[in-house]
């Protein structure tokens, strides 16, 4: 568990997918360019790492540092208590990132991009979140850093986790429920239902909004589905291969939720990356999804806005479309209507493998992981247990090791859970 685990680069997966990602276009009737918009709202270093094909990038030391100082490395554990529950012969790891302060794996992104606002010399980052482990992250990472923070969080989590919104308060966020009045497009969505339950799209485009009044002081900071966030969240894998070989295991499988998909490209392109530049077939990989949000079972591959507006640029992705309003689910990180572009190619590829599980098996999972282990997993996370346990039972008299991203932990989602 030393500081010595904590990677020096990222790791970029760019260079060894099956086949480059398509870049992102303008839509035909658009009057003017939105990739040409990235520049006015994003920070500069964050744009060269989203079109980067360099296979590692140089973590700044002041963001190792951070990194150090909130926790990394985090724990690789062995959930011998599940193992028991379940009388299996399958090994089940898992790394805890709920450990960090944040409670979830979002906090290796928000550092990252919140340090290099502050290095271009802006003072406030703009953001959406969905279940608030994004928003609470970015809270956090801007007063460390001593930026200021707006986030626009979707109305239905606004109203039933309260504990993040308070949180994020505390830190000095200014927190609003999406679709809210202060945007001309959160306006357009409140006339058409004044109880509008919001979706992670309206919020990336309120946020959007937001930024382009004042893109001199003002960058937009998103928590999944861009590249660079799943470029920064690889700290989770590279950490994982090296705890895995001091424990002399490798993965047979690989799993985590997927949302807009970093958290399960965290944890396992690095292992991909690994076995693909040696010549040796992968582990598999297991991404688990909301069957109410359906986009890597039931998505459709194609260009779409990643926000509901159409404020920003159309990426090639499985999406259900950027009109997709998820039902209010307890699983708010997972309500994203498409899936990261380099992540809708392996699946696409075959090399991820895609599954739906309803909230009562979710939830189901969660509690038996929490009786067994301790640890009540995010209703996120919870998803990806579900999948561990099947995975474990598939495997009958087989001895297989199935490594878990336990993205974070569910002790803020009462509502999940009911307690």
């Amino acid at each position: 568990m030393g500081e010595d685990l904590i990677p020096r680069y990222w790791y970029n997966i760019a260079p060894d997918l099956p086949r480059p990602v398509p870049p992102p276009i303008d839509p035909l009737d658009s009057e003017s360019s939105l990739v040409d918009r990235l520049k006015e709202i994003l920070p500069h270093h964050l744009i060269d790492q989203e079109f980067s094909f360099e296979r590692y990038i140089e973590i700044p030391a002041d963001v190792r540092n951070i990194y150090r100082e909130i926790g990394r490395p985090t724990p690789l554990l062995r959930a011998r208590g599940l193992e028991k529950l379940l009388n299996t012969r399958a090994k089940i790891y898992y790394k805890y990132e709920g450990s960090l302060p944040s409670g979830s794996h979002k906090l290796n992104t928000a550092v990252a991009q919140v340090y290099y606002t502050y290095k271009e010399g802006y003072g406030v980052v703009v953001t959406e979140t969905g279940a608030g482990q994004w928003g609470l992250a970015v809270s956090i990472a801007s007063n460390m850093l001593g930026l200021k923070s707006q986030i626009f969080m979707t109305r239905s989590s606004y109203l039933s986790k309260s504990k993040r919104v308070k949180l994020m308060i505390e830190n000095g966020a200014e927190v609003y429920p999406s679709p809210s009045d202060l945007t001309e497009t959160g306006r357009g969505f409140l006339k058409q239902d004044p109880n509008h339950p919001g979706s992670l799209g309206i919020a990336i485009s309120e946020a959007v909004e937001t930024v382009l009044k004042d893109p001199w002081s003002k960058r937009y900071i998103p928590g999944s589905v861009m590249e660079y966030v799943l470029i920064h969240q690889s700290v989770i894998g590279l950490e994982a291969m090296e705890q895995m070989r001091r424990e002399g295991e490798e993965p047979s499988v690989i799993i985590g939720c997927v949302g807009g998909g970093s958290n399960l490209a965290g944890i396992s392109y690095p292992f991909y990356g690994e076995a693909v530049r040696r010549g040796e077939k992968p582990p598999r990989i297991v991404g688990a999804e909301s069957s109410l949000v359906p986009k890597m079972t039931k998505g459709v591959y194609m260009y779409e806005h990643p926000d509901t507006g159409g404020a920003l640029p159309m990426i090639k992705m499985l999406t259900l479309g950027r009109n997709f309003i998820p039902p209010s689910i307890r699983a708010a990180g997972l309500r994203y209507h498409g899936v990261a572009p380099s992540l809708s190619i392996l699946i696409i590829e075959g090399f991820v493998e895609p599954r739906a599980y309803t909230p009562d098996q979710a939830r189901e999972a969660g509690l038996l992981f929490y009786r067994s282990e301790g640890i009540l997993p995010a209703p996120e996370s919870a998803h990806a247990i579900a999948a561990a346990i099947e995975e474990a039972k598939k495997a009958g008299d087989r001895e297989i090791t199935i490594l878990v991203n336990l993205s974070g932990h569910g002790l803020y989602d009462q509502d999940f859970y009911g307690v």
